[in-house]
């Protein structure tokens, strides 16, 4: 659990062997509550009072299934193999996302959600798609991101959730310059940020998940420049600084948005069009 925390960039604020404690990377926090006992390979949430082993950590920190953690970490099987099986929780079948229908992006919830979040619909529209899934027997609609594995990254005013398999996105443009980033918000931000600069092609790389930039690194070694836009929270500072210690051709672009968690937050407080709150501003139900 310790190594695999370490892997997505998550170092313990203190260690007492064989407690390390860390800022909790499921929420929120100043004080460190979440503690792993390393000789037992298990984690406890003291501000959730939830606890369990490392597959337990990663379809909560993920969003995502037992099946899907295991097959996009096939390379880190025999550490998965040291946590205990019997805790591991298969997700109920009637709670996961079944992708119903897409299409253009049209709603006005969500429409209204990207000016509010100070996206380009434009620019939004050649990216995403109005998605409308099934989860427990209800059926709702969001922007829809889709990765290189046909599944996709669902957001609206409401809810931040993917569906099966989730996994990067990767966007070729036949450039040897490579822009990097965290979500898709901070991707369709940049773009919104430069649409009418005349830039010569770039291409994209969109990790959906901090975890996935270790398998990500064939796609940036590949690349002669590199421009990282990782968020500006503990596990992308240490992502970022890792990166740059093994990387010579990678540049962080990270000070244009010193101050804020990410780009997109940068984007809403100098545009000056964000709005407080989505759902004062809405009062809309995404469910169909």
């Amino acid at each position: 659990m310790v190594s695999y925390l370490e892997r997505i960039g998550i170092e313990p604020v203190r260690v007492r062997e064989p407690n390390y404690w860390y800022l909790s990377p499921l929420r929120s926090e100043k004080t460190p509550s979440f503690k792993v006992n390393r000789r037992l390979n298990l984690w406890y949430d003291f501000g959730e009072g939830k606890g369990g082993n490392l597959i337990d950590f990663g379809i909560r920190y993920h969003q995502c299934s037992v099946a899907d953690f295991l097959n996009a970490f096939k390379a880190d099987l025999l550490l998965l193999a040291a946590a205990p099986a019997h805790t591991a929780r298969v997700q109920p079948p009637q709670n996961r996302i079944k992708i119903l229908e897409e299409n253009q992006l049209q709603r006005p919830a969500l429409l209204s959600y990207l000016t509010q979040r100070c996206i380009d619909i434009d620019l939004a529209r050649m990216h995403c798609r109005q998605v409308h899934y099934e989860l427990s027997g209800k059926t709702y609609y969001a922007i829809g991101f889709a990765n290189d594995s046909g599944g996709y990254e669902l957001r609206s005013p409401y809810s931040k959730i993917s569906s099966s398999p989730k996994d990067m996105t990767t966007i070729g443009r036949g450039s040897d310059v490579l822009r990097v980033f965290e979500g898709f918000f901070d991707f369709l931000s940049y773009r919104t940020m430069h649409r009418d600069a005349h830039r010569g092609p770039e291409n994209y790389l969109v990790l959906n998940s901090a975890a996935f930039f270790s398998k990500a690194r064939p796609v940036i070694e590949s690349h002669r420049q590199v421009h990282l836009y990782l968020d500006l929270d503990q596990t992308g500072k240490n992502l970022t600084s890792r990166a740059l210690a093994d990387n010579k051709h990678l540049i962080d672009e990270s000070g244009l948005y010193q101050g804020f968690k990410d780009l997109n937050e940068y984007l809403i407080a100098t545009s000056g069009k964000g709005r407080d709150s989505p759902r004062q501003t809405l009062g809309l139900d995404l469910s169909i």
